[in-house]
């Protein structure tokens, strides 16, 4: 960072902007999350699953058209970057995004021309 020898800021407002900051725990967490859905692969996944609701991964790997290996590797970077959870039913693990998953699958998938 470049030392600025004229401030060209309204000090009280970039301090409130300051103090308003999430901590940067939470921003590496929303950082891991938007990495997990940069993968073009793992955003098809991500977007299976919100679609369905909840699926089993052999369900996802049909919708997606892809190995049950790969979904399944897929998905589990999902659920360590908590985009996703899993829950046991039998045999099948089900999948289902997190309401921090779908919002960020959300805000990535908005149409630009909607939000102007």
């Amino acid at each position: 960072m470049s030392a600025c020898d004229l401030l060209c800021l309204d000090l009280p407002q970039a301090e409130a902007v300051r103090q308003s900051l999430a901590p940067a725990g939470q921003t590496e967490a929303w950082a891991t999350a938007a990495k997990a859905l940069g993968d073009p692969t793992r955003l098809r996944v991500a977007l299976a699953v919100a679609g369905s609701g909840s699926a089993c991964g052999c369900d996802v790997a049909w919708i997606v058209g892809i190995n049950g290996k790969l979904v399944s590797h897929h998905l589990r970077a999902l659920r360590a970057a908590g985009v996703a959870t899993s829950r046991r039913d039998g045999k099948m693990v089900i999948y289902e995004l997190t309401p921090s998953g779908s919002a960020l699958l959300t805000a990535l998938t908005a149409d630009p021309a909607v939000a102007r």
